[in-house]
């Protein structure tokens, strides 16, 4: 029972940095503005279960899935890299009057949806950073014959609790929009678009290395 707690902290640290969900809020908020808040509740709820199967199955077969199609981590990284980076560039050249814009009619739950996997889960969310390490704790995770009921509650409840996470800060984050005002909101919105092109210059550039490193390792 020991080892099952120990492996699920392992998993909220390793992964809620990452995930970053308050860091995030800014960016669902901005890429929601012409949703209402019964539509943005709804998205929370549906890119929170999208992280946790994402999240649990990266955890538990992502390198079978990777071998399957005869991808490895850093060409995960490097394709998920420029997806990160062209939605915070993106972002980072909205204009002032395209952010504050709010829709009279709002658009139908179809259309809300149609955009809660891509882009809100992946890559806002749960993106290739998260996805690769989550790949590397299932890999580097201890393997016992036959199933591991307490391995596999391990994964699933850190899986939950970042999924939790992610919908508290989601559905929430309006409510601390109008705390701090659209000026602070505007300034918090350019400053986390801008880390987000940093996020994904960095994962491209793990990514990048690695298989350079590989090729000139083949090429000695």
């Amino acid at each position: 029972m020991l080892e099952t707690v120990k492996n699920t902290i392992l998993i909220l640290t390793a992964l809620f940095p990452i995930v970053n969900p308050l860091g995030n809020t800014p960016i669902f908020l901005g890429l929601t503005r012409e949703s209402s808040s019964t539509q943005r509740a709804v998205l929370a709820r549906r890119i929170a279960v999208n992280s946790f199967v994402l999240l649990i199955a990266s955890l538990l077969i992502g390198t079978h899935i990777l071998s399957f199609f005869g991808i490895s981590l850093p060409v995960v990284q490097v394709g998920g890299g420029l997806i990160v980076i062209s939605t915070g560039w993106t972002m980072l050249n909205w204009k002032a009057e395209e952010r504050g814009a709010v829709q009279q009619s709002a658009p139908g739950s179809d259309d809300v949806l149609a955009k809660a996997f891509y882009p809100l889960t992946l890559p806002l969310t749960v993106g290739p950073g998260s996805i690769s390490v989550a790949i590397t704790l299932g890999a580097n995770a201890p393997h016992h014959p036959g199933m591991n009921p307490l391995s596999l509650f391990s994964d699933v409840a850190g899986s939950l609790l970042i999924a939790l996470s992610v919908y508290l800060s989601y559905a929430f984050g309006e409510r601390l929009a109008r705390i701090l005002g659209p000026s602070a909101m505007g300034v918090i919105m350019r400053l986390s678009s801008f880390l987000l092109v940093c996020i994904g210059v960095q994962i491209l550039w793990n990514g990048a290395s690695a298989l350079l490193a590989h090729v000139l390792a083949n090429a000695q």
